[in-house]
């Protein structure tokens, strides 16, 4: 994934790798400059007019080298960014361009508010590793392997101490590294939970508020969030032992460096001059390796964060979709519905939803469905647009299986109104040509007078082009319905399906909308699934559903005469009306 994201960008990695050089480069050759400066000071037969030329020299020449090193951080840092920027930006894009394709069978796997941190958080924690990667986990091992070399060219006899550094530094830093990694590993997973809590709580807030439910959710958040605070507190405690660690084990080499040295200088001038030039670029090339590991072990640690993410995010890429389309090319299908031995089972639930479905609907007509709570209505709405697949049997419309049935196809054919009226956040003419990109103002007029929506449109100044604020706060639930069927309406399909979509709609505005697809959705097959039986009593077909099976089939008359089911249903609700 990452591969293939830097091959794309194959100029600005080049770059980065080639300014990254120049600033290793320039890092290293800094202490030969010092140690040019201090033989030069030391050595006793210059006079002090041939010092102060030669020091002269060298500092144009070092001061040259830094300025080459900070050119070249400054283009590394500018290439490093432009290349996370720039891979971060493509894999969002494909992260949510792959969601899109995901069914509700996909997203009920990762879960909503899991995806959304996938693409933020986990995106971000990706960009972060790149800079990393081409600022400074590139940069530490030529940094440590140039330093090391050049350490012990510098002062061969005092190998062994960069060698003893070394192995304090390390296993300093594996021990610490070794502590802190499982509580990385757990970060991403209680962003994820505290993610799904502030979700749920802002979709709520209006249900948290009316049963008084501030501090328990508050309890609920504040629970999850001081677990990632004991995690984040384990990683700066261990943090806190690290560095005073590193910077004694340092000081003590410098310590021994320096003694050891003083000892060499007693046994002759030409000895003194040689060491007391080289323990100055000795010392610097010391902080260098030393600076390598440390930033090497930290920044590995960082980066493990990195790669947890990036392992996410290649979980949704590489997920395959449960649902494929056979075909792209588009067909004119008729309206009739089959249902062919048809059960289902929601992913990970042993008991099926729907049992053993068969019957067929045909074209134009206007089917209701009707059945107690969790009978399964809005399940077998749901398989007709192909939501879901089957568990078992088929589902056919027009008289093809929709498993051979293209997209472009089914989104022409079939027209679905959920239960929930979710609209988005822009105006009214944006959500309703969700139905129909390129839907003409007269068809928004003629779907709305359908769905009874033009009367609150119209009394609105800006009509279609009013907006529409977030969840649609701005409208009532009845109003949010009749936008729905609205949208569901307008490219006039061959199917549409109402699941239970004027439940907040009184009485007079349900028998208009009723009214109004009598009148002018003739030729469509109208699938009603409904609570009330006021609302399907003219139906010519009602389907009866009781614990998931299909247990009646016919119109109100028939069936009050023979299904047991369905006349406890309607006496019951005739029983609440009088009681109202």
């Amino acid at each position: 994934m990452i591969m293939n994201a830097l091959r794309q960008h194959r100029w600005l990695v080049l770059a980065a790798v080639l300014t990254m050089l120049l600033q290793v480069g320039a890092a290293l050759w800094q202490p030969s400059y010092m140690k040019a400066i201090l033989s030069v000071m030391a050595d006793l037969s210059l006079t002090t007019a041939k010092k102060v030329d030669r020091v002269g020299g060298y500092g144009v020449g070092l001061i040259g080298v830094a300025i080459v090193g900070l050119i070249g951080s400054v283009l590394n840092t500018l290439a490093a960014a432009k290349l996370a920027q720039s891979v971060s930006a493509e894999l969002r894009e494909r992260t949510f361009r792959k969601i899109q394709t995901f069914s509700y069978e996909d997203v009920e796997k990762f879960k909503a508010e899991n995806l959304v941190v996938r693409m933020t958080n986990d995106v971000n924690q990706i960009q972060m590793l790149l800079m990393m990667i081409f600022q400074v986990l590139i940069r530490v091992p030529l940094l440590f392997v140039g330093a090391f070399i050049l350490s012990i060219m510098t002062m061969p006899r005092l190998w062994w101490i960069i060698v003893v550094m070394v192995v304090l530094i390390v296993g300093v830093t594996a021990v610490s590294m070794g502590r802190m990694g499982p509580h990385f590993a757990a970060f991403q997973s209680l962003m994820d939970r505290i993610n799904g809590i502030a979700k749920d709580n802002l979709r709520g807030a209006r249900v948290v508020k009316s049963f008084v439910q501030e501090d328990s959710q508050a309890a609920k958040f504040d629970a999850a969030s001081d677990e990632l605070l004991g995690h984040n507190l384990a990683v700066g405690y261990t943090f806190a032992t690290m560095i005073p660690a590193f910077t004694i084990i340092s000081q003590l080499a410098i310590f021994a460096a320096i003694w050891l040295v003083s000892t060499f200088v007693t046994q002759s001038a030409s000895v003194a001059q040689d060491q007391l030039g080289g323990i100055m670029s000795f010392i610097q090339y010391m902080m260098q390796i030393m600076f390598a590991i440390i930033m090497g072990g930290m920044m590995s640690m960082f980066a493990s964060r990195g790669f947890v993410s990036m392992g996410r995010i290649e979980e949704v890429l590489d997920t395959p979709v449960t649902m494929t389309f056979a075909t792209t090319d588009q067909e004119d299908l008729a309206g009739t519905v089959e249902f062919d031995h048809v059960s289902f089972a929601y992913p990970n639930d042993a008991t099926p939803t729907l049992k053993d479905i068969s019957f067929s609907l045909p074209a134009g007509a206007m089917v209701g469905v009707v059945g107690a709570t969790g009978a399964g209505k809005s399940t077998l709405a749901q398989l007709i647009p192909r939501l879901f697949d089957p568990t078992s049997g088929t589902v056919r419309v027009g008289g093809r299986d929709l498993r051979q049935v293209s997209q472009a196809t089914l989104k022409a054919t079939v027209s679905i109104v959920l239960q929930k009226a979710i609209l988005f956040s822009g105006t009214i003419a944006g959500n309703l040509r969700q139905g129909k990109a390129n839907a003409s103002v007269a068809e928004l007029d003629r779907a709305a007078r359908i769905a009874q929506a033009a009367e609150f449109i119209d009394r609105l100044p800006e009509r279609y082009e009013a907006p529409v604020e977030e969840r649609a706060n701005n409208f009532s639930g009845g109003q949010k319905q009749r936008l729905s069927i609205t949208r569901g309406v307008i490219k006039a399909p061959k199917i549409l399906i109402l699941d239970d979509s004027t439940s907040a709609l009184d009485a007079r505005s349900e028998k208009l909308v009723q009214e109004a697809f009598d009148r002018e959705l003739k030729g469509t097959t109208t699938i009603i699934i409904a609570q009330k039986i006021s609302s399907v009593v003219h139906a010519d077909t009602i389907l009866v559903l009781d614990a998931g099976r299909l247990v009646a089939q016919g119109t109100h008359h028939e069936l009050i005469q023979t299904s047991a089911v369905y006349r406890k249903i309607y006496e019951t609700q005739k029983a609440q009306e009088v009681d109202a």
